[in-house]
């Protein structure tokens, strides 16, 4: 009876509180890592091919840990960033409201992995071997059934309490924390078309998923981090990996150069803008828009000043005409919102005729210098010189 009480008390191991806890933290770390390396930037991206065996690690381990199947999560996710912020978004706190998309997370996932046809369209490209046709897809919720047995049968009832946390683990950091506040609260390095922003520099608890607004600036980067003092653990281990022979980086975010001297907008000009727009639009708001707010002492609530960088596209209706009423009364501004408004709609378009678009750009920067504003004269021959910098994979 005193082993049987043993036995379900601490299992076979009889491991002590420290060992437990080093467990715990392995055991969820490798499935954050399954999850932004493998699902995210690996599979859903593209960003990053490791190799076979560490890829079915990865996959095993998430099957095991998760339940997740590798097509839907993917499918999921580019769904995601195809439909960003609209109705047809899995999981938008703008759309479904922060609460919903925080505490109900694991309910949108499911929501959205009952719509087969989407999951079809956005999965193409996944594995699809018999291992994943005969055990992991069809017996998606044996993983975890069987790591329950496995941490029972080795740690006891403290074992069956560690794999109730595991389980939450996912659901509430990247569901409810990523998916919700990723899109609600914290600082953006990039003006993107979406309200992703980052809530960490230091991407270390959850692999590096806490730089949303890095990743949504550019979606196919394995590389998160994009500024001196951000840290991107996910890449850390990449970069392990990969001077291991275990990981071949395919893609990391473009780098701006900027030309000096440049009379007008080339194509170069216009090739750097089409792959870092959201920089050339933060550049924008931070040399031109925030330097005449400070000038002129206005004061906006932090709403209506992120209205300024984004043209109002999250205000509600009232907010909205709050905002156009204020730069209305005020020329200068009005001058700023217009020359902004325009040079997004420049590089917006999807024109196929490149050299009516660049036509357009230059015309913009030709009415920008000569509109008497220096800010914007300086922002137009800034631009001017844009050109991508020689990729560095390895960097």
């Amino acid at each position: 009876m005193s082993a049987l009480l043993d036995f379900l008390a601490g299992g076979l191991l009889q491991a002590g509180w420290g060992t437990l806890a080093i467990y715990f933290l392995v055991a969820t770390q490798l499935t954050i890592f399954s999850v932004t390396l493998y699902l995210h930037r690996s599979q859903a991206h593209r960003a990053v091919d490791f190799h076979p065996v560490l890829a079915h690690f990865f996959r095993f381990w998430t099957w095991l840990s998760t339940s997740m199947v590798t097509k839907e999560w993917a499918a999921i996710h580019r769904k995601h960033h195809a439909k960003c912020e609209t109705e047809e978004d899995p999981h938008s706190p703008q759309i479904k409201g922060i609460r919903t998309v925080f505490w109900r997370g694991v309910e949108l996932y499911k929501e959205a992995r009952a719509d087969r046809e989407s999951i079809e369209k956005y999965g193409k490209g996944c594995p699809d071997d018999w291992i994943e046709r005969h055990l992991y897809t069809p017996y998606a919720t044996m993983g975890p059934t069987l790591l329950l047995l496995i941490q029972f049968a080795l740690f006891g009832f403290v074992g069956v309490a560690l794999w109730a946390i595991q389980m939450a683990w996912i659901p509430f950091w990247a569901a409810g924390v990523v998916n919700g506040l990723g899109h609600w609260w914290g600082y953006r390095n990039f003006e993107t078309t979406d309200t992703a922003t980052n809530l960490s520099p230091w991407g270390v608890w959850i692999g590096g998923e806490e730089l949303h607004n890095n990743h949504h600036a550019f979606p196919s980067s394995a590389k998160f981090a994009l500024r001196k003092f951000e840290v991107d653990i996910g890449w850390i281990a990449i970069r392990g990996f990969q001077k291991l022979g275990l990981a071949r980086v395919l893609r990391v975010a473009p780098t701006l150069d900027v030309r000096p001297n440049i009379a007008m907008p080339d194509g170069e000009t216009m090739k750097a803008l089409l792959a870092i727009r959201f920089q050339a639009m933060t550049d924008y708001y931070r040399n031109v828009t925030l330097p005449a707010l400070r000038e002129a002492k206005f004061k906006l609530p932090r709403k209506l000043r992120q209205g300024l960088a984004d043209g109002g596209r999250w205000l509600d209706e009232d907010k909205r005409a709050k905002l156009q009423s204020w730069i209305a009364e005020r020329p200068r501004m009005a001058q700023l919102a217009e020359f902004r408004a325009r040079l997004s709609q420049v590089l917006d378009e999807r024109s196929h005729d490149a050299q009516a678009t660049l036509a357009k750009l230059q015309a913009w920067c030709a009415e920008a210098e000569a509109s008497g504003n220096a800010a914007l004269q300086a922002f137009s021959l800034r631009m001017k010189g844009y050109a991508l910098a020689p990729a560095r994979i390895g960097a």
